[in-house]
């Protein structure tokens, strides 16, 4: 149950690329064989007997990277809600819950990428028919991988690029017994890239300090008036960016909407509504906010003022005193 959004964003990593971890570029990396259904030259069975080989336990050791949420194939009534490929005897659809049983137990580690993946997303919010759900939520939280980890997940939606290659090159060295194990918070994700909100990475974090609001979305000001959640959502875009450093939803304008959450997309709409709590948050700031901003102009304008002594007159007033005297 995907776009393939997160597919074509790693396409545009750079820390490092795809191309460089597929090619070999990265000192103490494993080979790696990359097949993913959007990227693959083969097609048909010849794509699939990768998988099955997998599922045969013959392509030891292997990573698991699942891309979209997970259907409930127990609510499919007379059908399927996912499938690839066709079972060799029955000639039946494949599910995506059949691979994963199959898959999962033996991969090395297993990745979701994305926040469908990862803990639903747009598939499974309040409505839906399919039951969609998480990676974890599917296999279990207590889940382990051959390699004793539980489901790594990078959430977004997309998955920033460079988080996740980043996250894989670590899951790949510590394959190769060349780092320690990855680090992950109580939701999975890994905690140097998730540790930290939006908020606190935001080049416009200093505006909401100083109760200073945006109005609408052409200003440069702080956008929690105007939908932004960035203070309670973990990501690191606005310090990272999307791509080589540039851009990420607050940098360039746009509110963020909470999507690298576990409770996306259904904790955080309506989107361009001010969040709940905000108004009294704001309310706060646009008292304390405006008294710090004087006093800082205060001191702006003082500072932006050469001191006193530098002058072309006859008498020096630098308050230079000499321990001899000046002949």
């Amino acid at each position: 149950m995907s776009c393939d959004g997160d597919t074509v964003s790693v396409t545009a990593a750079s820390l490092p690329s795809l191309e460089d971890v597929v090619l070999g570029a990265i000192p103490g990396l494993p080979k790696v064989h990359l097949h993913n259904k959007v990227l693959a030259y083969e097609t048909g069975d010849r794509y699939l007997e990768v998988f099955r080989q997998a599922a045969r336990g013959e392509l030891e050791p292997f990573i698991l990277v699942v891309e979209g949420s997970i259907p409930n194939e127990k609510i499919n009534g007379d059908g399927y809600w996912t499938s690839m490929g066709n079972d060799l005897e029955t000639g039946e659809p494949i599910t995506l819950n059949e691979w994963l049983d199959q898959l999962a137990p033996k991969a090395w580690a297993v990745v979701a990428i994305g926040t469908c993946a990862a803990y639903g997303g747009i598939h499974a919010m309040a409505g839906n028919p399919t039951g969609c759900m998480g990676l974890a939520d599917y296999l279990g939280w207590d889940f382990r991988s051959a390699g004793g980890l539980p489901v790594v997940n990078v959430p977004g939606c997309p998955v920033q690029p460079d988080n996740f290659m980043e996250t894989l090159t670590w899951v790949l060295h510590q394959a190769a017994g060349l780092a320690p194990t990855i680090p992950l918070d109580a939701q999975l994700r890994p905690t140097w890239l998730f540790g930290k909100t939006v908020h606190e990475g935001c080049d416009r974090a200093a505006y909401y300090e100083q109760g200073d609001f945006a109005k609408d979305y052409n200003s440069p000001k702080c956008q929690v008036k105007v939908g932004c959640w960035g203070p309670v959502v973990n990501c690191n875009v606005t310090k990272r960016g999307w791509m080589d450093g540039v851009g990420g939803c607050p940098n360039v304008g746009g509110i963020c909407i909470g999507c690298t959450m576990p409770g996306f997309p259904d904790k955080f709409m309506p989107f361009m509504d001010e969040p709940p709590g905000g108004a009294l948050s704001s309310t706060i700031m646009s008292a304390y906010g405006p008294f710090i901003r004087t006093l800082r102009s205060i001191t702006n304008r003082s500072a932006n003022r050469e001191p006193k002594w530098r002058h072309n007159k006859s008498a020096l007033t630098s308050g230079f005193s000499p321990r001899w005297p000046v002949g």
